[in-house]
């Protein structure tokens, strides 16, 4: 496919607005030292990205057909960039927490449109491509603003890295690259209020991406300080990307699989890899830690990630929307909820002990869940096996 001008600036403007989200995670033991407070804290304000995310998503998905397009994006690049400079005029817990949530309504308001969006602006013909430059330019907007932090941070250690000026400068670009660009607008009536259903047989697949996610926001927000204890607090951010952006590179196999067989081959790899990182964490062998983050990335942003949100939509019928809303409800909690307890776990007992719960937990919500989808398999095979009912998604 030749990439059209108009795409490739919004590929790029999504990229900034994802690259700030975790562009802090390097230095949360840093901000939490600071602030005088402990890991359960630093889980608290990381989650504060869920708080803006739920929100939005859930009850103003109408928004891009009532206000326009281009608007939400300018907004979600312009809360990312004031998301960047309160960190670098008072670096904090207290502030991480506010800039996180920013940064959370900001993602939400461009994930409503981003997709729908893309496919606009691509000619007739190409629009069919549209998820998976969003895909990739999400993803790995995602796992490069930590990863930059952490090369930063490997040249100096201080609490205002060279990556924060980096994405002001670069979001500035994109505020420009993104002022121009047309703006097709859908149904001004279109309902604000969007909320979630879970089709029958969903569920399970709910739970599924709920324990990846979990997975994905315990390396982000409770590594760091696990691997300081090691002298490797510098390395999260590469932890980070790998946990995040190598997803990508399974996403093409994941697509050619059966959603369910996708999903339950995720299951199987994600204690498996959580293990190996967990592992790598406890004895600060970074190489364990960096190859278990990849291989749960295979989960987390592969096999479950498009192998689940293809079952619910197919099971959906024609409340596609909505039943995609209540998967990421269950994906964004799972984000939040186990690691601010798997945190205060950690602060009581310690880190080893808050890994082998978290671990413990992990592995039987994967034996449960697996199950369900195994004899889901077995007994009545009702999900569509064959290459045209399977959708590209974010």
């Amino acid at each position: 496919m030749t990439l059209q001008r108009s795409p490739a600036r919004l590929a790029f403007a999504l990229c900034l607005i994802t690259f700030a989200v975790n562009l802090q995670a390097p230095l949360y033991t840093a901000y939490a030292e600071l602030s005088g407070k402990g890991i359960a804290a630093t889980a608290v304000a990381f989650s504060a990205y869920v708080a803006g995310v739920v929100p939005v998503l859930l009850l103003l998905g109408g928004l891009a057909d009532r206000v326009g397009r281009r608007p939400l994006i300018i907004v979600a690049l312009a809360l990312s960039m004031l998301a960047t400079t309160l960190m670098l005029v008072a670096p904090g817990l207290e502030t991480l927490g506010v800039a996180r949530l920013l940064l959370g309504v900001g993602t939400a308001l461009a994930s409503a449109t981003g997709t729908a969006y893309m496919s606009e602006l691509m000619q007739e013909g190409e629009s069919r491509h549209a998820a998976t430059w969003v895909t990739a330019s999400t993803s790995l907007g995602f796992g490069l603003g930590a990863a930059i932090t952490s090369l930063y941070l490997l040249r100096e250690s201080t609490l205002t890295p060279g990556s924060f000026y980096l994405h002001l400068v670069l979001a500035c670009l994109a505020l420009l690259a993104v002022w121009k660009l047309p703006d097709p607008r859908g149904n001004t009536q279109s309902p604000w209020l969007r909320l979630p259903c879970y089709p029958t047989g969903s569920l399970v697949y709910g739970m599924a991406i709920l324990l990846a996610w979990a997975c994905v926001g315990l390396v982000i927000a409770l590594l760091p300080s696990i691997l300081k204890q090691h002298g490797l607090a510098n390395w999260s951010g590469f932890s980070t990307f790998c946990v995040i952006s190598c997803g990508l590179l399974f996403q093409p196999l994941a697509r050619r699989m059966a959603p369910a067989r996708s999903t339950l081959l995720g299951l199987i790899v994600l204690p498996c890899s959580y293990a190996l990182l967990a592992w790598g964490a406890d004895r600060g062998q970074l190489f364990a830690v960096l190859l278990g983050a990849v291989a749960a990335s295979s989960a987390c942003y592969g096999f479950i990630y498009l192998g689940g949100l293809s079952a619910v939509t197919a099971l959906a019928g024609t409340e596609k929307a909505r039943a995609s809303a209540g998967f990421f409800l269950l994906a964004y909690l799972g984000f939040s909820l186990p690691v601010i307890f798997t945190g205060l776990l950690a602060d009581s007992l310690g880190p080893r002990i808050a890994l082998l719960v978290f671990g413990t937990g992990l592995m039987l919500g994967c034996l449960l869940a697996g199950s369900c989808i195994a004899r889901h398999l077995h007994r009545c095979k009702r999900l569509p096996l064959h290459p045209e009912h399977r959708v590209k998604y974010e």
